[in-house]
């Protein structure tokens, strides 16, 4: 079984994503920490995000670097949302997450072009979504968390300006496929979220 999860920053679709995952005992992939794994690379070697040529150079990288936590520091996460816009980043990292959908007995994967070019026939599609400001308010209490001082009202235009890049590219936009159900955590518990998407994919899957 093959599980899509797409939906903007912070909406929760990882956290679901790796619920799912656990649930039904399939691989997850993050496809988020491709292009931030790219992105680390372009930051590394002092390149240019917004020149594709540069950001293509970036897109070679051992499979180890997606277990490095600073992969989800929030800068790394602005670069990512730039080289990502990039068709032939996009096409580099395509038979990578080509082959983890397909392996045997299915996956999770969650990013925001899974259920629309990555896998468009997975047996189920999840939409994640929720109020830029609750996106926010979460991604805020992370990096407080971290102890990373930037102020609400940038983490804020951050993920406003994420959803415009991530929305308006041409390259695979962020879009809720036609089948996809949309499920919106603004006002819902963690718990609570993985419990409707659970109940969504058994409902597509009775569909199929």
């Amino acid at each position: 079984m093959i599980i899509a999860v797409d939906g903007p920053a912070a909406s929760g679709k990882g956290t679901i994503a790796r619920a799912l995952a656990r649930h039904y005992g399939l691989p997850h992939l993050d496809t988020g920490l491709l292009y931030r794994a790219v992105a680390a690379n372009v930051r590394t070697h002092d390149l240019d995000p917004s020149i594709e040529a540069d950001a293509v150079a970036a897109s070679d990288f051992d499979d180890r670097l997606l277990a490095d936590p600073r992969l989800r520091d929030d800068d790394v996460g602005a670069l990512a949302s730039i080289v990502s816009a990039h068709p032939l980043v996009r096409a580099a990292l395509f038979q990578r997450q080509k082959r983890f959908a397909g392996q045997a007995g299915g996956a999770v994967l969650d990013g925001r072009d899974i259920g629309t070019v990555i896998a468009p026939d997975a047996d189920a599609k999840l939409f994640v979504k929720a109020t830029p400001q609750i996106r926010a308010k979460r991604r805020h209490a992370e990096l407080a968390a971290r102890g990373d001082p930037t102020s609400f009202g940038k983490v804020l235009a951050d993920i406003r300006a994420r959803d415009t890049r991530d929305s308006a590219r041409a390259a695979a936009p962020l879009v809720q496929a036609a089948d996809a159900a949309a499920l919106d955590t603004s006002f819902l518990s963690i718990e609570a979220s993985v419990r409707r998407a659970i109940e969504l994919v058994e409902a597509q899957v009775r569909r199929a």
